[in-house]
């Protein structure tokens, strides 16, 4: 018979806006001397509380499951957290309703078998560790800096724990010393190789791996009057005190842009900008705008697509999705949105340029036939293509409009765009304040992963191009 351990986790999440800059925190500890045995945080951009909560339940249980992987069934963990939301939708007394919490449940239910773990409900006063790490992760990501475990200090505010003797069957605390370190030993090699925290604990799948995703948790009808809590602010319940960004002193005044020194202009609205995945005519690099040729996704644009839809289930930060009209984009985006759980809104300004008689040609066929009116047209970014396409200007004129109800619809939130490649260089371009000519110096791959963040006083910031990390 197995041996068992006990470990007890506490989590907590926060967001300086709700939802705005978020991150999490959680610990491991051993219940026999009540010494920390591993801690977990990370800033993880623009989200809502909740979300941040759960990611740091995701990342409490993970951190757990590492320290003794080989244990199997005979690991039981104990989570404690100060949020009511999580710990009654965890526990299965209340149904999961909002989308955005549906993928995070079922990541959290998956780490170890739903047997293995049990949830409390515990003040605020009582989370004070794990509430001082997300803290110190947000004041990291706010300072354009990771959080670093040698350089917390959440330990030092942390209640004092109730020793208890080993459950029967724990064993010695020796061994749960031994445990962590090992998983002490774990986190310093993952450090050391700057692994990031994301992908410790959200790897991007393989190529062809197959969906690992799990159910969530039970749902069960939820009785009449039960708070839910949603993505606009934590939930509140008679007996657990107010759990609301303003309930928390450090949510007020905190510098949102740039190096964290202006005003406190609110949550971005942040825009992640996500071309669609392959069809049968990229790979041969030919033009596929909006002015006829309408290609569906082939089947690795299709694999493309779930792959990208993986890594924002895992981000857990994507509130709502936009996508251009064009069947390459509605698909991409409909791979999203069914494992997120939202709808998407079409936006005829995200389309691709209309390239005229150049749609279906290959820029060297382009050339051959077209020569002079490719010329001009990349001398100047007001030239349209042969035939009655647009030019650049046109299409940056319809973008810029499109950018802009967006973020006036979607203030403050995490908006996925899945768009083309002059659109996305467009928005990047106009972000910077670089030229026209700026869209010829960009590369863009398929499914490719951007994002720019649009603040309250008109600035905008670029903090991701062409990433593809996601789909190897």
């Amino acid at each position: 018979m197995s041996t068992a351990r006990h470990l007890v986790v506490e989590a907590d999440g926060g967001s300086r806006g709700n939802p705005g800059p978020a991150g999490y925190g959680a610990v491991v500890i051993d219940p026999a001397t009540g010494e920390p045995l591993a801690e977990a945080a990370e800033y993880i951009g623009v989200a809502t509380n909740n979300v941040a909560e759960y990611r740091g339940l995701i990342a409490g249980l993970t951190a757990a499951k590492a320290l003794f992987p080989d244990a199997g069934d005979a690991l039981r963990v104990h989570v404690r957290m100060d949020s009511k939301l999580v710990v009654e939708q965890m526990s299965g007394r209340w149904k999961i309703k909002h989308p955005d919490m549906k993928p995070l449940a079922a990541r959290a239910a998956a780490v170890l078998p739903p047997s293995c773990v049990t949830y409390e409900w515990i003040p605020r006063a009582e989370n004070k560790h794990a509430d001082r790490l997300a803290n110190e992760a947000m004041d990291a990501g706010r300072d354009g800096r990771q959080w670093e475990a040698s350089g917390s200090t959440a330990a030092l505010d942390a209640p004092a724990r109730t020793v208890s003797s080993p459950p029967p069957g724990q064993g010695p605390p020796g061994d749960q010393a031994a445990g962590a370190a090992r998983a002490r030993a774990a986190l310093a090699a993952a450090r050391g190789a700057a692994t990031p925290v994301a992908d410790t604990l959200f790897p991007a799948p393989e190529a062809g791996a197959p969906d690992t995703t799990v159910p969530a948790p039970p749902t069960p009808v939820e009785p009449p009057g039960t708070p839910q809590g949603t993505p606009g602010g934590r939930a509140e319940t008679a007996g657990a005190g107010p759990e609301s960004a303003e309930a928390r002193p450090e949510a007020a005044g905190v510098p949102q842009a740039g190096w964290g020194s202006g005003p406190d202009l609110g949550p971005p609205a942040t825009l992640i900008l996500l071309r669609h995945g392959e069809t049968a005519l990229t790979p041969e690099k030919r033009f596929s705008g909006s002015g006829g040729t309408d290609p569906e996704l082939s089947a690795t644009g299709r694999g493309q697509a779930e792959r990208a839809a993986e890594y924002f289930v895992a981000l857990g930060t994507v509130q709502e999705i936009v996508s251009s009209p064009l069947r390459r984009c509605r698909e991409t985006a409909a791979a999203v949105a069914a494992r997120l759980g939202l709808e998407v809104r079409i936006d005829e300004g995200l389309r691709e340029t209309d390239f005229g008689a150049w749609e279906g040609l290959t820029f060297g066929e382009v050339r051959e036939r077209y020569g002079d009116d490719l010329t001009a047209w990349l001398a100047s970014t007001d030239t349209a293509p042969t035939g009655g396409g647009e030019s650049f200007a046109e299409v940056a004129e319809r973008v810029a409009a499109a950018r802009d109800s967006v973020i006036t619809r979607y203030a403050g939130r995490t908006v996925l765009l899945v768009t083309h490649v002059t659109p996305i260089k467009t928005l990047v371009r106009l972000a910077l304040g670089a030229p026209p000519e700026a869209v010829f110096r960009m590369e863009l791959s398929a499914a490719s992963i951007s994002t720019v963040a649009y603040y309250g006083d008109g600035n905008a910031s670029v903090r991701l191009l062409n990433d593809t990390s996601h789909l190897r």
